[in-house]
């Protein structure tokens, strides 16, 4: 049985999806109390309400299921980025990581796979597809990042010394069925419009958004099977995998792919131009030791989601 934490949210649903259509129980952990979102219902998915952060809660778990793996996808780090107590904020995030750590020592599972970003690799070199070899920068202008590497870094260092087969995913900008309009790229944005009939409202984005904008993006449905499939891979030869499409995709491309199923879709951006190359993160790793590859291009993608968006659900 593999234990997911934040197995009721965005991604963690999809994987918990992925791993049950593979033929593994799930155990899902959450904070708060919440109905089984609807790729999950009716489906055998047991659900314990527990913080990670609350050792003695988290490590109960574990004496009413036999856990034998563990998918760590539930949020670790403070939010929003400049937290009103930061210091706090920052020992509740290294506890409920290390909680995790403690948990699957003994549980005695198999493998442990902890959430990464693509953010990790802002501010490094990029003149290529990003491997998961490249030299990263020791700084980050935001949260996220900074807490993901200092996780894998300590992620590495536990797995040294505990033995423990610890994996983390470093998972690209990842859009799709249950997610939330994300602040750093603009196409679900785009898709919501879309389903809707009504005009993109961009105005949530970090950055203001253009046609020529691009990044390494996921469906989620994607992404929750190439996570799957490092959880249950018979055996892995690496520590860090990239989890993306291996390729940059626009919001010229969104906008296009949209308007094939909504052919008066209001989702014109303005032209611009890019300043540096995209983010695309190299799968080939992941392709060898799962041989996961990607099963939505952007076409199908936007078409899925804009029927789950017209079915009737809110995101």
């Amino acid at each position: 049985m593999i234990l997911v934490t934040g197995g009721l949210g965005f991604i963690g649903s999809h994987t918990v999806r992925a791993l049950l259509d593979l033929g593994e129980e799930c155990v899902v952990v959450q904070r708060r109390a919440r109905a089984l979102p609807p790729v999950l219902a009716g489906e055998p998915v047991r659900v314990e309400q527990a913080d990670i952060t609350d050792r003695e809660a988290l490590l109960a778990v574990g004496r009413r299921h036999d856990i034998t793996g563990i998918v760590h996808l539930a949020g670790s780090y403070p939010w929003p980025p400049v937290p009103e107590a930061p210091v706090e904020a920052t020992r509740k995030s290294l506890d409920g990581l290390l909680n995790i750590v403690e948990a699957a020592q003994q549980w005695g599972v198999r493998r442990l796979g902890i959430a990464s970003t693509i953010g990790v690799y802002f501010g490094a070199a990029n003149d290529g597809p990003l491997r998961e070899d490249t030299p990263l920068s020791m700084t980050a202008a935001v949260s996220i990042p900074t807490f993901k590497k200092v996780g894998e870094m300590l992620g590495g260092f536990l797995a040294d010394t505990t033995g423990l087969d610890i994996v983390h995913y470093r998972i690209s900008g990842t859009w799709g069925p249950l997610g939330h309009l994300d602040p750093f790229f603009a196409a679900p944005a785009l898709v919501h419009a879309a389903a809707r009939g009504t005009a993109a409202d961009l105005g949530h984005l970090v950055h203001p958004a253009s046609a020529a904008d691009g990044l390494d993006l996921t469906y989620v449905k994607d992404t929750g099977r190439a996570i799957a499939l490092l959880q249950l891979a018979q055996a892995l030869n690496h520590r860090t995998y990239n989890v993306g499409s291996g390729r940059a995709t626009t919001n010229a491309q969104i906008s296009s792919a949209i308007r094939k199923v909504v052919p008066d879709a209001q989702v014109d951006l303005a032209p611009g131009h890019v300043d540096a190359p995209h983010l695309v993160l190299d799968i080939s790793r992941l392709t060898r030791d799962t041989g996961y590859r990607p099963a939505y291009d952007t076409e199908r993608a936007a078409a899925d989601y804009i029927a789950w968006l017209r079915a009737g659900h809110d995101n």
